[in-house]
Order: structure tokens, then C-alpha cells, then sequence
């Protein structure tokens, strides 16, 4: 009885310490400034957020990048750990001489963490860069499973005691079925069965009228350098566009113009559209400076220099961005 007691407790303490293994992170700005998040090169939010927590990591340590997107906060570079099974919580704060650093601040198991934190962006962990969420997309997964069976020759001892036990947990992928039947002196097992599943996710997103594919003015095919995530859509910008042309004052038109990029991923060409609805070259240039940390496709940003009367201002603008810390 005491042999049928014991594989039936490292059954549930395997589970348990499986169970135990993923870890959350969580990161917040202290002043609400908003950032997004990249761990291991990886960008994980997909929007600047002022709270993200990152969920189901498995290793103990990772690259972080707070990267801020106001244009002019350097990034903070950072290499973390933390223990398995916990919620690990890390604050960005400024410190006294003015620099952001990203430190520790709490860790609790991770049963016992919040479900609900008010404006919090809750993301899983990816190795691939984030989707826009507003995209009207389909999953579909497949599931590899790996089964490893052991069954013990019969006893002949008389007496059975019988136990079973069934886990099955399909965040973490594990389905479990033991059953035990046991004699006072002697052991007999009957399918002895512990599975395994490994989920592999893949999502596809389709628009009905491009043949899957997102169209995206002026970086469809571009490789080069990124600054943000994935510039805004035809129809969402098309709309920005109309709110900041309705105003009838430059200082209006640029104070609608910062909301708009400072929320969102432009592309060079969409930011060119946009420094084109002002008319003076000052305004111009303070929009192109401004929305350089916004803008998808960095590599492209000499497409800016068309919107320009003087010469000065181009090298204004070189001037800004080989200055400018990401």
C-alpha cells in the first residue's frame, strides 16, 4: 500500500512542479509614461502601453528592451531573472539624475497574482512580432502529442485496493490518467498512461478583400530598420487624415496631428501625407522630428525631404536624426 501511496504522490508533485514552471512578468511606468516591450529582440505589446504583463515564460532569464515612444527617452537595456512558477513585477522609473532605469519591485507565487489590474495589456510570450489586434483574424491549431505507456505485470497477491486520478490542464498541455489497483502485500498496474501535449498555434488573418494579405502605403516589401510595431491601415489613417485637415488653425491641426501619431504606427509616406497638411515649413519640421519615433519604416524617412522649401531644414532633420537614441 505505502509503494501505491508513493507513485501517487510523485504523480501529483510531477503535475504540481510542471504546473509551477511558467512565470509572468510584469512591467509598469512609474509616471505613465508608455513603452512597449521586447524580450530576447522580440517585440511582445503591440501598442505603447503604461502597464504590460508578459505571461507563460519558461526561462529564467531574459534580454529585456523598455523601449519609450516619446521620441526622445533612450531605451533601457536590461538582462533579467526571476524565479520559476512566480509573477515578477519590475517598475520604470526616473531616478534623481533625470535617467529611466527598470528595477525590481516585487515577486509573489503565481496563484496567488492578481487576475484583474485595472488598464493592464496582458500578452503570452511570442518568438514572432506582435499582430495588430484590430485585425479580424482566425486561429488554428495543431496539437503533436508524445504517449508514453508503462504497464507492471500483475501480482498475485489477493486484496485490491483501487485509485485513480485524472489531471488534465489544458493551458499547460498536460492530461494525465492514472489508475492504481493494489493488493496489502503486492502491486498490479493497469494502463499506467502519461501524456503529453505540445500545442503549436498558428494564426491567420484575413481582410476578404486582399487575399489575406494587409495592405500598408509605402513599406509593402520593405527589410530594413523598424521603429514601431506596424504602421496604421489604409482605412484607419484615411480617417486620422480627414480629423487633422478638418481643423482650420496650424496649432489645432498639429495638436491633433501629435495624438494621432503618438497612439499609433505611421509609415514615412503616411507622416509625409500628413506634414503636407501644414503650411508652414516650421510646423513641418517640428511634425518630422516628432513623428520619427513613431514610424515603421525608419529607412525611409528621406521621402520627409520632398515636404521641404529650404535646405536647412533637411539638414535639420539629418541633424535630429543622427542624434536621436532608440
Amino acid at each position: 500500500m505505502k509503494q501505491v501511496l508513493t507513485i501517487f504522490t510523485g504523480c501529483l508533485l510531477t503535475i504540481f512542479s510542471m504546473a509551477q514552471q511558467q512565470t509572468n512578468l510584469v512591467f509598469f511606468s512609474e509616471q505613465g509614461e508608455q513603452f512597449l516591450v521586447v524580450l530576447n529582440g522580440v517585440q511582445q505589446n503591440f501598442n505603447p502601453q503604461t502597464n504590460v504583463k508578459v505571461t507563460n515564460l519558461i526561462q529564467p532569464y531574459y534580454k529585456v528592451k523598455i523601449r519609450f515612444v516619446d521620441g526622445r527617452t533612450p531605451d533601457i537595456d536590461k538582462t533579467i531573472n526571476f524565479n520559476a512558477g512566480t509573477e515578477t513585477t519590475f517598475i520604470v522609473k526616473k531616478t534623481k539624475k533625470e535617467n529611466y532605469v527598470l528595477r525590481w519591485l516585487s515577486e509573489v507565487p503565481i496563484m496567488q497574482a492578481p487576475q484583474n489590474v485595472a488598464n493592464q495589456n496582458i500578452v503570452v510570450f511570442s518568438t514572432m512580432p506582435p499582430v495588430d489586434p484590430a485585425l479580424n483574424g482566425t486561429v488554428n491549431n495543431t496539437t503533436t502529442t508524445v504517449v508514453h505507456s508503462e504497464t507492471n505485470a500483475p501480482s498475485q497477491q489477493s486484496g485490491n485496493v483501487s485509485m485513480g486520478v485524472n489531471i488534465n490542464d489544458p493551458e499547460l498541455g498536460v492530461n494525465m490518467n492514472i489508475n492504481v489497483n493494489a493488493s496489502e502485500t503486492g502491486m498490479h498496474t493497469q494502463n499506467n498512461t502519461t501524456t503529453y501535449s505540445q500545442t503549436q498555434t498558428t494564426t491567420t488573418y484575413s481582410t476578404g478583400s486582399t487575399g489575406g494579405q494587409i495592405q500598408r502605403p509605402g513599406v509593402n516589401g520593405y527589410t530594413g530598420t523598424v521603429g514601431c510595431a506596424w504602421p496604421m491601415d489604409a482605412t484607419s489613417f484615411s480617417n486620422a487624415y480627414a480629423s487633422i485637415q478638418s481643423k482650420d488653425f496650424e496649432d489645432s491641426k498639429l495638436t491633433i496631428a501629435k495624438q494621432v501619431i503618438k497612439n499609433n504606427c505611421l509609415s514615412s509616406d503616411q507622416v509625409k501625407q500628413i506634414m503636407l497638411l501644414f503650411d508652414f515649413e516650421s510646423t513641418r519640421l517640428e511634425l518630422a522630428k516628432f513623428a520619427y519615433g513613431y514610424t515603421y519604416d525608419i529607412g525611409n524617412y528621406y521621402l520627409l525631404n520632398d515636404a521641404f522649401d529650404f535646405e536647412s531644414s533637411i539638414d535639420e532633420l539629418n541633424s535630429y536624426i543622427e542624434g536621436y537614441q532608440r
